[in-house]
């Protein structure tokens, strides 16, 4: 009887310990592999904190989701990877929404040079009822979610030639995004504008293919253009940001829960990487100066007053109705 009992028990544990294999096996198996595509460095917050977010919503959906990070145009150039969005390539990036204006020009209006006051500015637009009319707008339209904004940095223009106004700029070759936002400045004050991929800006500088490009401080020290040109222009004729975005493939098989984990955590990482963004904006004019470069202040109304004469809000693609908005934004 005894040795009976031990056979029942023995049994029992076997078949415990097959159905948790089964279930352990089937975790596994039901687990989805994501892919989120940048072209910032390692050592930019944009990189840090797209890791921790991949992380935590690992985390918070009980290992459902496990999120590999590419960054520095691993999976492609900007515009390659918000193509792969639709394509399927991708399953989430951060970009700017100058690329998803290609598709809804309406969503770049915050890219006609002079819109925003500050970073401030920008991130209060990125939480008010207007925005999240065009982020349903464009999810409608291409079923890419957009979850989060991040403050990228006010763009500002380096230089080996000096200037000080729209007028210096004229027949200045310079580096641009292949996107027509950009084109704004550098056209309105009579320079070249030369579209180079991200990741071939430095050598083009290096070399001399241009003069000048474009970015926020924290970029130019990332990407280390301060190394291959002598002056920073503090033009700030663009705040920038960045969208977490989430491919259509992925969020329509999300759950209301999942979704706003994915929303959650995106938000509380572009809230931290906005923070360290804005603190080292304020510590690196000076920096450059002691890497020896000259740092100089412009005439910005000189810029302005040149795009409000030569670029319109309709050439764009933008509504001056959204832009009046955006300015009574406090």
């Amino acid at each position: 009887m005894f040795r009976i009992a031990r056979y029942v028990a023995k049994y029992v544990l076997v078949v415990v310990a097959l159905a948790v294999a089964a279930g352990s096996g089937n975790a596994v198996a039901q687990q989805t592999k994501l892919k989120w595509a940048h072209v910032y460095e390692t050592s930019e917050p944009y990189h840090k904190w797209s890791v921790w977010a991949a992380g935590e919503i690992e985390k918070r959906t009980g290992g459902k989701y496990h999120i590999d990070v590419f960054p520095a145009s691993t999976l492609g150039k900007e515009s390659d990877i918000n193509q792969g969005l639709t394509l399927g390539t991708v399953d989430m990036i951060i970009s700017g929404l100058s690329f998803a204006a290609r598709t809804m020009p309406r969503i770049g209006v915050g890219y006609y040079p002079y819109t925003f006051r500050d970073g401030e500015h920008l991130i209060k637009f990125s939480k008010s009822p207007l925005f999240k009319e065009m982020v349903d707008e464009y999810r409608n339209k291409t079923g890419i979610q957009i979850t989060a904004m991040t403050y990228y940095g006010a763009r500002h223009t380096t230089s080996n030639k000096p200037f000080t106004d729209c007028a210096g700029m004229k027949g200045l070759k310079m580096r641009v995004p292949d996107v027509p936002a950009y084109l704004a400045l550098p056209k309105s004050c009579g320079a070249n504008p030369t579209p180079i991929a991200f990741a071939e800006v430095y050598l083009a500088l290096q070399n001399g293919t241009v003069d000048a490009q474009e970015n926020p401080l924290t970029t130019i020290e990332a990407k280390k253009f301060y190394e291959v040109q002598k002056y920073v222009i503090l033009t700030g004729h663009i705040v920038d940001s960045l969208a977490t975005q989430v491919a259509p493939h992925v969020w329509a098989k999300l759950s209301d829960q999942e979704k706003k984990i994915f929303t959650d955590v995106t938000q509380e990482a572009a809230a931290s990487a906005t923070a360290e963004i804005q603190k080292r904006e304020g510590e690196l004019a000076d920096e450059f100066r002691k890497k020896g470069l000259t740092v100089t202040a412009v005439d910005k109304k000189s810029f302005q007053d040149a795009i409000l004469k030569n670029v319109t809000f309709e050439s764009m693609g933008y509504s001056k109705a959204d832009w009046d908005k955006i300015q009574l934004i406090k």
